[in-house]
């Protein structure tokens, strides 16, 4: 009796033995990991560890650790990444990257010389990032913006930035608790720009962009042009306002719509009936305000062609000076190469018209008189080219006495006056 229950109890345990080293080794496999986090490798059915004589796990073909008769020896590649059970076989890998999904093995020798084998695969998931941003458009003054972000991966660390300069909070600015999402309340236009989340882990780091455009205007409406012009002048009047979206213009005239929507009102040749106010009218579709300003125009009559330019000007004054130039040269030239002429009196009082003819031969003299102080007779000249038909007078003793006219140049003798 006794030996039949060795012999059974010896069979038994052939019997598990068997059984055991004949089946491999069950890894269940682990949920999808993210970067940055950590994996454990643990067999189910792990065998004796007094009977194992080499260890070893492996990445696809390559060799992670290998622990024979309990010394480990780790990859290089490895190093400060991995831990490793002696007893359970499990094995942690910690800092996950996305190169470590793949295919893990393990192998086991046992004493005996039998292998057993066991494999599970990992996906390790890329650090990612997104923003959420408002979907209406912003308006300056009445809108606010919240900016959230999302991902995947283990994050140790949220930045966030503007235009590439770092974000900080402030009244109107302000950052969750876990600094995952930012709200701008209310929004200035100076919020417009691009926004950037990172997420780091040790692993890698990842950034999102998120832009927005803050919608504001028209404002500082302002009218370029001529104030004035001749008739007859092309007219051009450009309409310009602060706004975005860019605003669009409409014109009036004296109160009267015009039909013209452009930025520029033109007029080819203007006339009288266009002096008058043009009024343009910017309008911002998206925050459904508007703004206008007031340009007046004075057509001048007589202009013909819209007055003369800068450079006609200029000709015009030079040649002006050019002509008074030529002018006063020409008389200091006739003054010099011709002498003027010269009256001489006689220290009596009288003058020789034979001698003024003498020096003077081109003047013409006509009803030259001469009066002798004290005398009472009167000689009257005739002209050399007409002889004059006037006679001389004498008056003596309040007699008279009529003579034909002297020669032209003659002088007629005064008898002595009678007191």
């Amino acid at each position: 009796m006794m030996v039949s229950y060795r012999l059974y109890w010896t069979l038994w345990m052939l019997l598990c033995f068997e059984q055991y080293f004949s089946q491999d080794l069950q890894i269940p496999e682990p949920p999808n990991k993210e970067e940055g986090d950590s994996v454990v490798f643990t067999p189910d059915n792990p065998p004796p560890s007094t009977s194992i004589l080499i260890t070893q796990w492996f990445f696809t073909t390559a060799t992670i650790i290998i622990v024979v008769s309990g010394v480990p020896t780790v990859n290089p590649a490895y190093e400060g990444r991995i831990s490793f059970d002696s007893n359970t076989f499990a094995l942690e890998l910690q800092n996950l990257r996305q190169s470590d999904s793949g295919i893990y093995r393990l192998s086991v020798t046992t004493s005996a010389g039998e292998t057993l084998t066991g494999e599970t695969s990992l996906q390790v998931e890329k650090l990612s990032v997104r923003l959420i941003g408002p979907e209406e458009p912003l308006i300056e003054g009445k809108s606010s913006a919240n900016i959230t972000s999302k991902g995947n991966g283990i994050i140790t660390s949220v930045q966030w930035m503007k235009d590439n300069s770092p974000l900080s909070p402030s009244n109107s600015i302000i950052f969750s608790p876990d600094f995952r999402s930012v709200s701008i309340s209310p929004v200035q236009r100076s919020d417009s720009g691009e926004y950037q989340c990172t997420y780091t882990n040790p692993v890698s780091s990842e950034t999102a962009k998120l832009s927005l455009i803050i919608n504001y205007g028209p404002e500082d409406v302002s009218i370029k042009g001529l104030g004035e012009v001749n008739s007859g002048a092309p007219v051009s009047l450009s309409c310009s306002a602060n706004s975005v979206p860019s605003a669009s213009f409409r014109w009036m005239f004296n109160g009267t719509d015009t039909g013209v929507t452009t930025d520029t009102y033109t007029i080819d040749k203007t006339d009288l009936t266009h002096s008058g106010d043009y009024n343009c009218t910017a309008w911002n579709s998206v925050t459904n305000r508007s703004a206008s300003q007031r340009h007046a125009l004075l057509v001048k009559a007589g202009g013909g062609g819209g007055g003369l330019s800068t450079g006609a000007i200029v000709g015009i004054v030079i040649g002006v000076l050019v002509a008074v130039a030529a002018i006063c040269g020409l008389i200091v030239y006739l003054i010099k190469t011709k002498k003027m002429p010269k009256i001489t009196l006689p220290k009596n009082g009288r003058s020789s018209g034979a001698a003024q003819r003498r020096q003077e031969p081109d003047l013409n003299y006509a009803d030259i008189s001469h009066f002798q102080k004290g005398s009472g007779e009167r000689v009257i000249l005739g002209n050399r080219s007409e002889p004059s038909t006037e006679y001389a007078e004498v008056k003596r003793s309040g007699t008279k006495s009529t003579a034909p006219p002297p020669p032209y140049g003659s002088q007629v003798s005064n008898p002595p006056l009678r007191r």
